[in-house]
């Protein structure tokens, strides 16, 4: 089992994903457990304050380093040794997260603790001191740190053992390729212009074939030419 603890000051964001389809039934089954941790409880003033001005001046707040590292200090799980724990902080300049990345957090770790950033950033000491690697998932400015948790939840889980048991998707997950390719299924035949009938300003590219058709290859149970096809438009 793998257990994740994710530190954010909005614990609610989480409820609606991870208690949907995969991640719920892995919760369930014991494959999985996810721990959401409010940071806001791990301050001791009255306002629950974690984030304060950033020193030399500057725009926004920043999240306070101290709040974090009590933060973290109280979900370390004394029963894993520190080769089997990964502290994640969520960061714009982070290493880019990918297959290969989901792939080592799968296979080597027990607890991975995820730290969410959010306002104008964190404590640079969070990033120095306390986590083990910063990631991003793109390189886009998003407004905190808990989308970026669940895609990492989400791309590791699936590749926890016994999380999928549908042996294609399965396969999918632990490809060293990596690679996609058009997918199609029933109808065999579509016509657009059947459901077109009374949308005035549908886009033009809706119309622009009359007929949208599956390619004859994927129809003709040969084998091989498939296979060709797949690794072509791969």
């Amino acid at each position: 089992m793998i257990r994740f603890d994710i530190i954010t000051i909005f614990p609610e964001i989480f409820d609606s994903y991870f208690n949907e389809s995969i991640i719920k039934r892995a919760q369930k089954r014991k494959l999985v457990k996810i721990n959401i941790h409010n940071l806001r409880d791990s301050a001791t003033d009255r306002h629950h304050t974690v984030d304060s001005r950033p020193y030399s001046g500057g725009a926004g707040m920043i999240l306070k380093a101290d709040i974090i590292l009590k933060a973290v200090k109280k979900i370390i799980n004394r029963k894993i040794n520190n080769k089997g724990r990964r502290i994640i902080l969520f960061s714009a300049k982070g290493k880019p997260f990918n297959q290969n990345k989901a792939r080592e957090l799968a296979k080597k770790y027990e607890q991975v603790i995820l730290i969410c950033g959010r306002y104008e950033g964190v404590d640079e000491r969070v990033a120095k001191y306390i986590a083990d690697e910063e990631i991003s998932i793109g390189e886009y400015v998003l407004t905190g740190g808990e989308i970026p948790a669940m895609v990492v939840v989400d791309a590791v889980s699936r590749l926890i053992p016994g999380v999928i048991k549908n042996e294609s998707l399965k396969e999918e997950s632990f490809t060293l390729e990596d690679k996609e390719y058009p997918q199609y299924t029933r109808p065999e035949i579509l016509e657009p212009g059947k459901y077109l009938k009374n949308c005035k300003f549908c886009p033009p590219k809706f119309r622009k074939v009359k007929f949208w058709k599956v390619p004859k290859v994927l129809l003709s149970g040969n084998h091989k030419d498939i296979d060709d096809w797949k690794k072509k438009n791969s």
